[in-house]
């Protein structure tokens, strides 16, 4: 009986200080002129995702609009305090301006430490989105020649190649008597998957052809976070980085690491030892081991690629020249493959459901496709003339701004912030704060974009486009820490959907979830019943 007694008072004694130290946490923002989303225990403001009653994108927007007049808002991630920036300006002045004071992603989403405890043997933490300070500038300085307009030139063969391959697969079903009916997601997701593996790894691979192919089957799993393993192992990493590697976790289990270490590895010695060279990832990263990767003088103007193209900036970025270890290099490797295997596959999903949803669209595209391929007189497609395409360019940065693939970017708070917006609002965000600017709540707020729930290309173009702030409108970040490699996504899904519609009409199927609903179970952008779309062969 007093065993049972005693267990009993510990264990209050336990719960009570748990709840006494997380009331001491959910004061953070008491002590700052903005106001905060009420947090609930433990979970903070995240209690409503946890208990998957909203999907992250709702939840993000729920958030934000909860104090529609704030320039900046508090909430809580489980205990941890986050800064959630609403007003353009501010979110150009901390990204840009203010650089130096917030260059980093948070270790608590990257799970990446400080330069000198980086794991050396970890991919994910040797990557270009989880590396810090001086090693992010030098890998970022490094790397920033390989994604210009110019080298998009010399990858565009192997892209297009990809998207050819996928319609001349659909075609030749068709013509077998099979109703192409498709998940578009897993769909897209094989087509990256491809894509990735000529650019990235230097390897080609046909995942429509071959379902089961080896490099498929390893990316689905290396990638699978929905186990409870996986998912504890997220959970760990996001939240208690440094115990994380003092347990030695990493993102990606080390047997499917090995793997896609050595194909690279592999691939290198062979072009080394035989001269081969070939306009892909691997030659540019073999390019930046020998220093031999510079800025060309005639690079092209930074919106080449269209409208949602990011300017590489020079704030804050490195002119150090450091040689690079083979798995530091590798390691960049992995960030395109991961990358091309979500990101680019979750554009084109949503993109090809609007077209579907929307003939109108669609067959004013298809019109621009048909005349472009007129122009051609029978020569192939080439970079410079889909750059040209004004409507597709339309099209897909509309996609871009209802569907972001990246919902949210984050800052982490370097050294000791004073914020200021001039009207009054002054305080001090802290060493080792964190940042978010909520993507998918700014590309709705009907401030912005007049109608925002409605899918409607004439936003961009020419009269409008010059009306839209750069603030609010961010697809692949903003600052110099945004996505590096914008080109080569755009040119991806460009040409996958200009192959796809040349000679298919893209219709909903009864199995099309009309409007779409977004998974509570995955803490990204994916439709609950997932994107079902049926594709028919065009008589004309």
């Amino acid at each position: 009986m007093e065993v049972d007694l005693f267990t009993a008072l510990a264990a209050g004694v336990i719960i009570l200080l748990l709840f006494h130290y997380a009331s001491k946490k959910y004061q953070y923002f008491l002590s700052k002129p903005i106001p905060c989303v009420k947090p609930s225990f433990f979970f903070g403001s995240s209690g409503p995702l946890m208990a998957r009653k909203r999907d992250l994108p709702t939840h993000i927007r729920m958030m934000y609009n909860t104090f529609p007049d704030a320039k900046v808002i508090g909430f809580y991630d489980f205990m941890k305090p986050i800064f959630m920036l609403r007003d353009p300006e501010v979110i150009k002045k901390i990204s840009v301006k203010d650089f130096d004071h917030f260059m980093d992603h948070s270790p608590i989403m990257t799970g990446s430490m400080d330069d000198a405890e980086v794991n050396g043997n970890s991919l994910f933490a040797n990557s270009l989105f989880a590396l810090r300070g001086q090693k992010w500038r030098d890998m970022r300085a490094s790397l920033s020649p390989a994604f210009t307009g110019s080298k998009m030139r010399h990858m565009f063969e192997l892209v297009a190649h990809c998207a050819q391959s996928m319609n001349g697969f659909f075609l030749a079903e068709a013509q077998a008597g099979k109703r192409l009916e498709y998940e578009m997601k897993d769909t897209f997701s094989r087509l990256g998957n491809d894509v990735i593996a000529t650019v990235a790894f230097g390897i080609q691979v046909d995942s429509l052809k071959e379902p089961d192919n080896e490099f498929y089957r390893k990316g689905k799993e290396i990638l699978n976070f929905q186990s409870v393993k996986g998912l504890v192992k997220a959970l760990l990493l996001r939240s208690m980085p440094r115990l994380s590697q003092k347990l030695g976790l990493d993102f990606f289990d080390s047997a499917h690491s090995e793997y896609f270490k050595k194909m690279i590895t592999d691939n290198m010695k062979q072009r080394e030892v035989h001269g081969i060279v070939r306009n892909d990832m691997i030659h540019m990263l073999m390019e930046v081991r020998k220093g031999a990767l510079k800025h060309s003088k005639e690079e092209q103007d930074p919106k080449d690629a269209g409208f949602a193209t990011v300017e590489e900036s020079t704030v804050g970025i490195s002119t150090h020249s450091r040689v690079w270890t083979e798995n530091e290099l590798i390691a960049q490797c992995f960030l395109f493959f991961l990358a091309g295997f979500d990101t680019v596959s979750t554009c084109l999903a949503f993109l090809t459901y609007e077209l579907t949803i929307n003939p109108d669209i669609q067959n004013r595209l298809y019109e621009e496709i048909k005349e472009t391929e007129q122009s051609l007189n029978g020569k192939p497609l080439c970079y410079e003339v889909l750059q040209k395409m004004t409507y597709m360019d339309m099209v897909l940065s509309e996609a871009l701004r209802m569907w972001p693939p990246a919902l949210v970017s984050d800052r982490f708070c370097v050294k000791d912030y004073v914020f200021d917006d001039g009207a009054g609002t002054r305080f001090v965000i802290e060493k080792a704060q964190t940042i978010w600017i909520p993507t998918v709540a700014i590309h709705r707020d009907p401030k912005h974009y007049p109608k925002p729930d409605k899918f409607d290309p004439e936003r961009f173009n020419e009269e409008n486009r010059s009306q839209i702030d750069a603030g609010a409108y961010l697809p692949f970040g903003v600052g110099p820490r945004n996505c590096i490699g914008s080109r080569l996504a755009l040119m991806e899904v460009k040409l996958m959907v200009y192959y796809l519609l040349k000679d298919f009409s893209l219709e909903p199927t009864e199995q099309t979830q009309i409007p779409l609903q977004m998974s509570k179970n995955v803490f990204a952008l994916k439709a609950d019943k997932g994107v079902w779309l049926e594709m028919k062969p065009r008589t004309v």
